[in-house]
């Protein structure tokens, strides 16, 4: 049996037209606070929103300034820049950074180390900064990724000027090389500066002068797309290039003064001894500066670093040896010009030397000695028991007061960064940092340039034009002048005298410039090997001991390995009468000073003296 339930239409009609009522009003009002909300966007929040996209769409850019250039005395081109192009990512860009270094590694070759370089920038580098992947892309891989470039936001290849060092090892420990910038520095330098500023100087000149050679940033106001990358420029204001500077070295003269090693290792520096201009400056081994303007490799750094023949340190101001015999010179004129001494007398060399009441010997390098010999044969022959006398009589508080004005024990202060100060020893330097009294058998081995005395071949080169020059000291110096942009000649920069040594009597200067040019032009010279006919040379040659040989033993070269050699040591001037370069050459384990070390000497004089001969 079915029930038939009856409809009340007259409810649901209400019901109906309640809830058409109710959504309708939910519906208005929510119009109602879309326009509002519209409004707000558009009348009341219209400039805020108005920048927003502005920002979106015009960027701010910094325009870096290009590195000044750097030339040798003649013009010739020792740093530039040459244009190249790299592959470079923006991380906050990228969704996929994998995916997308997977997918370029199509394109274009990357490497692990590329790789591991593009890691290591972008710990260090914020998230919208350009990083390289690859740099000094060849035409070719341009050309493929400029066809596969919509696959790759974030990712462009941007033209830049890339540091080029032409001599590459010839003037590496010179010039240094610029580097991209590290965290520790970013740290010091002026970030508005460097702004869009990858690159700062290291080492050396590079970095001596990075203030001058890296320039001002320019500003630039472009309109860019979607993906960031720029449709116009819309304002600009150049940078200001960095200055050039013009060295005072002579290029040929420095790859003369290179190659003139041979297989040898060790350093030379000539000095112009009339305005201290450095003409030559070599460390050998060198290095090629253009692997670390990008990154080196691992596997490069640690074959240099590692090297026993150590190619990255800079002997010409950082290595510190014993001047040996080349000091004689300045120890004959100290013991001159204090009255210890006169030039012709004679003392008896029996090949040994001992202090009063003392048993002990020291020995001179002639087993047989050198009999009787005045100042003249005691530096022609550079016999060692002359000075053993001479620096005893003197005592070490006169040395070290006499030496010290020549340079010797301190820095030179030539422009560029890295230089020791080598040691001259004294009774007051033992006590400070040894905490010891000065013994006189040290007195007598510093008479000789042997014991705690040390010198760099700089300090050697400069000690050396100082008594060319008859006492006038000048400051080394490597950049001669530096040309500002918009500066239609280059500025020369001043000469700096640091001292002006007190001559007590010029024929104790004459006595030894005629026993200087004995040992060259002398039939005993220790130099007389290199004996010149087109002009005299004033020389001096020296080893220094690499170890200490007991009372008992003999030194025997034959026996021992090329490394524990004696340093081989030569210092000169020439044109003898006057002086137009001063020159010193250490040979390390090189053994004979006029055997190894003097002719380096005459190649680089010869060449600089001689230059039609060549």
């Amino acid at each position: 049996m079915y029930q038939t339930t009856l409809k009340d239409y007259l409810r649901e009609s209400r019901l109906f037209r309640a809830r058409a009522i109710s959504a309708s009003l939910i519906i208005l009002l929510l119009l109602l606070l879309l326009l509002l909300r519209l409004a707000q966007l558009q009348i009341i929040d219209h400039t805020h929103f108005t920048t927003l996209s502005r920002d979106n769409r015009v960027k701010v850019e910094p325009l870096p300034p290009t590195r000044g250039l750097i030339y040798d005395r003649n013009g010739v081109i020792l740093a530039q820049n040459i244009p190249t192009h790299s592959l470079e990512i923006i991380p906050e860009r990228v969704k996929d950074l994998e995916w997308t270094l997977r997918e370029l590694g199509k394109i274009i070759t990357i490497s692990d180390n590329d790789r591991k370089r593009f890691k290591r920038l972008k710990s260090h580098q914020r998230r919208f900064e350009s990083i390289p992947i690859r740099v000094q892309l060849t035409d070719e891989e341009v050309a493929r990724f400029a066809v596969n470039r919509h696959l790759f936001p974030g990712v462009d290849i941007r033209a830049k000027l890339l540091r080029q060092y032409p001599l590459k090892d010839v003037t590496a420990h010179i010039l240094g090389y610029v580097g991209r910038i590290n965290k520790k520095e970013l740290q010091t330098i002026d970030n508005s500066s460097y702004s869009g500023t990858t690159h700062i100087g290291k080492n050396g000149i590079e970095k001596y002068y990075e203030e001058t050679l890296h320039g001002q940033v320019g500003l630039q106001q472009v309109e860019t797309n979607a993906l960031g990358r720029v449709i116009r420029i819309l304002e600009s204001t150049p940078p200001v290039p960095g200055a050039d500077l013009h060295l005072t070295l002579d290029s040929s003269l420095q790859r003369v003064a290179m190659d003139a090693f041979g297989e040898e290792n060790g350093a030379a520096v000539a000095i112009d001894p009339q305005t201290g201009d450095i003409l030559a400056m070599v460390s050998k081994p060198g290095f090629d500066p253009n692997l670390f303007v990008e990154g080196i490799s691992s596997k490069e750094y640690n074959a240099l670093q590692n090297s026993d023949a150590k190619p990255l340190f800079n002997r010409a101001i950082r290595g510190q040896y014993p001047p040996g015999s080349t000091v004689k010179p300045f120890i004959g004129l100290g013991g001159l010009e204090n009255g210890v001494i006169t030039a012709t007398q004679k003392k008896y060399c029996p090949g040994f030397y001992q202090l009063p009441n003392h048993t002990h010997k020291y020995r001179d390098w002639k087993k047989g000695g050198h009999g009787a010999v005045d100042l003249y044969d005691s530096i022609i022959q550079s016999c060692d028991v002359y000075y053993y006398d001479l620096a005893h009589q003197m005592g070490i508080d006169m040395l070290a007061d006499y030496l010290a004005p020549f340079g010797f024990g301190q820095k030179t202060g030539v422009d560029i960064t890295g230089e020791l100060g080598g040691l001259l020893p004294s009774r007051e330097w033992k006590q400070r940092n040894r905490k010891q009294p000065w013994y006189p058998g040290e007195t007598l081995i510093t008479g000789i340039g042997q014991g705690y005395f040390l010198t760099t071949p700089l300090q050697l080169a400069s000690a050396t034009a100082t008594l060319a020059s008859r006492g006038t000291r000048l400051r080394p110096r490597l950049v001669k002048s530096i040309q500002f942009n918009g500066e239609p000649t280059p500025k020369e920069q001043p000469i700096h005298e640091q001292l002006q040594i007190v001559r007590q009597s010029e024929e104790h200067w004459d006595d030894i410039f005629e026993a200087m040019v004995q040992v060259v032009e002398g039939p005993r010279g220790t130099a007389r090997r290199i004996r010149s006919e087109q002009y005299q040379i004033a020389g001096k040659t020296g080893t220094a001991q690499v170890f200490t040989i007991k009372q008992e033993e003999t030194y025997d070269e034959e026996k021992l390995d090329k490394k524990m050699y004696d340093h081989a040591l030569f210092v000169s001037f020439a044109p003898a009468e006057a002086p137009r370069i001063a020159v010193a050459v250490i040979v390390e384990n090189g053994s004979h000073g006029g055997s190894v070390a003097a002719p380096i000497a005459k190649t680089i004089m010869d060449h600089y003296l001689l230059p039609g001969s060549n």
